[in-house]
């Protein structure tokens, strides 16, 4: 019935857009120093709006360019004063004299792909720099609702790896135990569900479908609704539900800050109108969902000291399984210069929430 679970590899998955922040928090001639993968980088915002990502340690000193000043052009390290564009170009070294001679202009720090899309600003994370930032496939996009930004986004920090916060995040069955609420399910209303799953680029995707039924939110959408639920590396969950000719989607986004901590980003984006007048109320809604997932995988995490033996079972942690043979996928083309071959076949699987 049952098999252990596979042991999480810890390696990071390279040469992958991860989501770096919602746009909202990074205004003109802002910088925010973060840490992905065990690295620094300075995420930042030209006067212009244009965002970028840089490596947040001054090449001469070693000290975080974040804790310095940037004035929308140039970012001034707290230590010496060195200055640098939003290219990684060094500006200015102060302490030169003129008759000392230095091409300062071969001073750089290293620079990542970094775009903006739908209100989402991506970063894409490589052992090298890519030679052609412009040839690099495109971030993740939702379909169907053009340059929309999000309507809710709401970041948390939870204490656990990135395999184990992917298989919470592809987890169908925890809903009505952990997200107690009166417009969610409930552990006494559960219902028996089948559902269509096929491959999708770096990814799987449930079928189009009509929702569930044992959900006060979904009914309370109206109309003729459908859902797509997809994911994809390196951590991406997308919800989307179609009411009619007006779309709800809800994207969850998981990015390694190091092997005992992730950020989870959650974005709501919609294009009803009347659905902005509960904005508040949703807003506390999406909070508190991914509040209590960052419970109980937090609680998940302090158990895995003691290293138990955790078995997935059939059907409802199959998603799990498809996650890790698709990692070990990236994995093997990457180190083998070859392109990647889904693992995931059509399948029809069954489970109770």
């Amino acid at each position: 019935m049952g098999d252990k679970a596979a042991s999480a590899t810890n390696a990071y998955l390279m040469d992958l857009w991860y989501l770096a922040t919602p746009g909202h928090l990074l205004t003109p001639g802002r910088m925010i120093g973060k840490v992905f993968m065990e690295q620094p980088i300075l995420l930042g915002r030209d006067a212009d709006g244009a965002p970028f990502a840089l490596r947040d340690l001054c090449p001469h000193r070693g000290v975080q360019l974040s804790k310095g000043v940037f004035d929308g052009r140039q970012i001034t390290c707290p230590f010496h004063g060195w200055r640098f564009d939003a290219g990684g170009r060094c500006a200015a070294v102060p302490s030169l004299v003129k008759s000392q001679k230095a091409d300062i202009g071969k001073i750089c720090v290293r620079t990542y792909p970094c775009r903006e899309i739908q209100g989402n600003i991506w970063i894409y994370l490589s052992e090298d720099a890519p030679e052609d930032a412009g040839a690099l496939p495109a971030p993740f996009a939702i379909p169907e609702i053009g340059a929309r930004t999000y309507n809710i986004a709401t970041p948390l920090v939870f204490q656990t790896s990135m395999d184990n916060a992917v298989f919470g995040l592809l987890d169908p069955a925890h809903g009505p135990y952990v997200h107690r609420n009166l417009l969610w399910r409930q552990p006494g209303n559960l219902k028996e569900k089948e559902k269509a799953y096929e491959p999708s680029p770096l990814g799987f995707t449930m079928v189009r479908h009509p929702p569930s039924s044992n959900s006060v939110i979904y009914r309370a959408l109206g109309g003729d609704r459908t859902t797509e639920i997809s994911f994809c590396l390196p951590g991406l969950r997308l919800e989307h539900i179609r009411v009619g000719t007006h779309h709800i989607c809800n994207l969850t986004a998981i990015t390694p800050i190091d092997g005992a901590r992730v950020e989870v980003t959650n974005f709501v984006y919609w294009t009803q109108g009347w659905l902005t007048l509960f904005k508040p109320f949703l807003s506390r809604f999406a909070r508190k969902f991914l509040t209590q997932d960052q419970w109980i995988i937090g609680l998940q995490n302090e158990s895995l000291a003691f290293n138990p033996e955790m078995m997935l079972i059939n059907d409802a942690d199959i998603l799990q399984k498809w996650y890790m043979r698709i990692k070990k996928e990236w994995i093997a083309a990457r180190a083998e210069r070859r392109a990647f071959v889904n693992p995931v076949k059509p399948a029809t699987l069954r489970w109770r929430t």
